[in-house]
């Protein structure tokens, strides 16, 4: 069952909307005030937002800007329901942040259409950042594979190399030493790799071989 928030600081309002969208199949949750209604986002993790922009304290407005540039809340569509006509107003509201607005007194059957509207984009959103989450996850594996094979093959190697010479009578201790700076260097390699892979916030992903990508270690995506 999805969840809808209802902000509004008229109770008669609220009761309103919440009995039309019961029937509907929705669970409703109820916040009177713009801080209530904060918390109750942050708190309740709703599917969709029904939000009212004329409230005394934190306007719609206010609320719309601090949900939408909240981690835990910016993906949560938001219709506004608004009794202003003004195009400023309306502008106003969608550039706070705000998926869509009905114009109050609304229409029932316009109401339900505007929510299931929402609520489709919302899922095909969250599909697209999990497909994104997923080519992300593989083209990280591919990059480490590639980054880390040459290192782990010449510590391979070397370790082989220093098993064949402890094996011999008279071993140059030089040729063990040489080979011991070799593993040093690679792991020191796989070392920076890592690091490279785990400062990254906005992975850059470029093409590989046979329909693989790889992630651009050299781009602009890590910490200063």
């Amino acid at each position: 069952m999805k969840k809808i928030l209802v902000i509004d600081d008229y109770p008669d309002n609220v009761f309103l909307l919440q009995d039309r969208l019961e029937q509907e199949g929705f669970e409703v949750i109820k916040a009177y005030d713009g801080n209530m209604g904060i918390k109750k986002a942050i708190e309740e993790k709703p599917d969709l937002i029904l939000l009212d922009i004329m409230m005394p304290g934190i306007s719609g407005y206010e609320v719309c800007k601090t949900l939408t540039n909240n981690e835990e809340t910016k993906q949560i569509p938001i219709i506004l329901l608004t009794a202003l006509t003004e195009a400023e107003n309306l502008k106003e509201g969608l550039q706070a942040g705000a998926f869509d607005y009905i114009k109050k007194p609304f229409n029932r059957t316009e109401l339900v259409a505007r929510i299931k509207s929402a609520l489709r984009f919302s899922e095909t959103n969250k599909f697209l950042i999990e497909i994104e989450k997923i080519k992300t996850y593989a083209a990280t594996v591919v990059t480490a594979n590639h980054e880390i094979k040459q290192p782990l093959t010449l510590i391979n190697l070397s370790t082989a190399a220093i098993r064949r010479e402890m094996s011999k009578e008279n071993f140059s201790r030089e040729a063990v030493l040489k080979r011991i700076e070799f593993i040093e260097n690679a792991a020191r390699d796989i070392i920076a790799v890592l690091e490279k892979l785990g400062s990254i916030k906005k992975p850059v992903i470029t093409p590989y071989v046979n329909d693989l990508n790889i992630i651009d270690l050299e781009s602009g995506g890590t910490e200063n």
